[in-house]
């Protein structure tokens, strides 16, 4: 008897549908073809242990099994499910009607219950397209694949459950997701306010300039400034999510199997949807594969698992020079393609830099209350650990010092987060106005030339000025336009139409830290 079942592989973030095909005949052969990875080969016996201990039996005769199409690579133990239902239903121990109404996920323990897997949104996504009426998941991934409106979603505990079902002997609630109440209550960090930042008025103005117009910044400063606080207080200043850019990321969190892990503000809380904007956070220890992506098998990195988040960098220098210089290719073409031999995925990295470093090996040079101990010759070679390439790429430079102990004590609590975060919706709000005929451009960081022509155009007396500061500071071409796309963004915290030449002194203020000699 030859049966189908349906399941889905993820090819970058998106997913195609698998067809699985279980032909049974007299014999005692099993033959797995279709580009199976090791881990699907070996479900045979994982299959047979969960039918036997779920009280079905494994068909003692020969199956032909093919996984189609055939030219794509097959990976990961989330076929067991469909590939077990296939053979059950070459044997007629579960009905064929529902077969084709669902694309079935999921990995098989040896006692037949089902562990959650990887890449559900992707194949929830790819079955409503493909005209799928639902799908049958492990009950840990129900409510990731419920998110998806118009699509049955049935989360499932073990096989037991799922054949039962298919035999009209169960019935299951589908999993229902309210996605409006996903934005209400987690839409910002709770836990991480600029009130608790006091002092530093040129580093949280820098920080709000930086996330009206989604700019990369550089704090440059000594131990204890402040400038790990500040950056993980930056998200909330950020826009909120909007669903398609939540959709997004959450497709590429999943993809990375970090949805089941993943929890909500509320203790014990899933999320189905990721509505913060991510703030990743790697070690400098990282390699360029765990930054950008890739592996034998392609997974995404931390640049893409910051996609329309934050990517923190924390002690800039200790990274390696090779996983620096991976990274100016991704702050330009806002994506990551990986190529390997048969096949090549691309991953979107649409992300805001945020670096910080200490000015020196000891921490303190230019610091007013401490002696700097490193030599002039060791301050250069700390400092040439950033590439001039990369250092162009970061709109805002930011020198910073610490805030002394005595004017600590008496400093009000600053300015909270959603007051800085209403100047800076204002400020994103002009810009969607600004941008809304072009494509995939959502914020002046995002300005190509063409559009650096449009809306960046200087009075003589601030042309004269920006030219002055790009001699006076060997500023590239590059940082030309920076400077202009910074400009525009102060413009549009001040509800400005014209960039005037105290916008343009602004963002010229935040290019000091280009010549080596003006760093602190």
């Amino acid at each position: 008897m030859l049966v189908k079942t349906f399941a889905a592989a993820v090819i970058g973030i998106d997913a195609v549908p698998i067809t699985i095909e279980v032909s049974s005949s007299r014999g005692a052969d099993f033959t797995l073809v279709g580009l199976p990875d090791s881990s699907v080969k070996e479900s045979r016996e994982r299959i047979s242990s969960a039918l036997t201990y779920s009280g079905s039996q494994f068909p003692h005769c020969a199956l032909v099994v093919n996984m189609a199409p055939a030219d794509i690579r097959k990976e990961g133990a989330a076929y067991d499910l469909p590939l077990a239902i296939g053979i059950l239903a070459s044997n007629e121990q579960v009905r064929t009607a529902k077969l084709g109404d669902y694309i079935i996920m999921g990995e098989l323990s040896l006692d037949g219950s089902l562990q959650p897997v990887r890449g559900v949104l992707p194949m929830a996504l790819c079955a409503r397209k493909e005209g799928f009426r639902g799908m049958i998941l492990p009950v840990e991934n129900a409510s990731e694949a419920a998110v998806v409106d118009g699509l049955e979603v049935l989360g499932m505990n073990n096989i037991r459950e799922v054949i039962d079902f298919l035999n009209d002997e169960y019935t299951v609630e589908p999993a229902v997701v309210d996605v409006e109440a996903e934005f209400r209550l987690h839409a910002f960090p709770e836990d991480l306010d600029f009130a608790d930042v006091r002092g530093q008025e040129n580093v949280r103005r820098a920080l709000e300039v930086a996330a009206a117009g989604g700019h990369n910044i550089i704090m440059v400063g000594p131990p204890g400034a402040g400038k790990s606080m500040m950056a993980k207080r930056l998200p909330s200043i950020l826009p909120p999510l909007t669903l398609d850019e939540a959709l997004e990321t959450t497709k590429i969190h999943s993809v990375a199997g970090l949805m089941c892990k993943k929890r909500g503000v509320a203790a014990g809380l899933e999320t189905a949807l990721i509505t913060q904007r991510p703030f990743r956070s790697p070690h400098h220890t990282i390699t360029d594969v765990a930054l950008v992506g890739g592996g034998a098998n392609p997974h995404p990195g931390e640049i893409s698992l910051a996609h329309n988040g934050v990517l923190f960098l924390d002690e800039l220098p200790e990274y390696k020079r090779s996983v620096l210089e991976v990274m100016r290719q991704p702050l330009e073409d806002r994506k990551i393609t990986v190529s390997r031999a048969k096949m090549g995925v691309e991953y979107p990295a649409g992300f805001m830099l945020v670096a910080a470093m200490n000015p020196c090996p000891c921490g303190h040079y230019g610091d007013p209350t401490h002696t700097c101990t490193c030599t002039p010759a060791a301050v250069h070679r700390y400092l040439s650990r950033i590439s001039g390439p990369l250092l162009d790429r970061i709109d805002l430079q930011v020198p910073i010092q610490a805030v002394p102990f005595a004017e600590l004590q008496k400093a009000e609590p600053g300015e909270p987060s959603a007051s800085i975060r209403a100047r800076v919706l204002a400020a994103r709000a002009i810009q969607s106005e600004r941008f809304a005929g072009e494509a995939n451009i959502h914020c002046n960081a995002q300005m190509t030339s063409r559009l650096l022509r449009k809306y960046c155009r200087l009075d003589e007396t601030s042309q004269t000025m920006l030219e002055q500061a790009m001699t006076r500071l060997g500023l590239s071409a590059r940082a030309y336009d920076r400077i202009l796309k910074v400009s525009r963004t102060i413009a549009d915290l001040e509800g400005s139409a014209d960039i005037t030449a105290n916008h343009l002194r602004e963002a010229i203020s935040y290019r000091e830290l280009d010549k080596e000699e003006q760093w602190l």
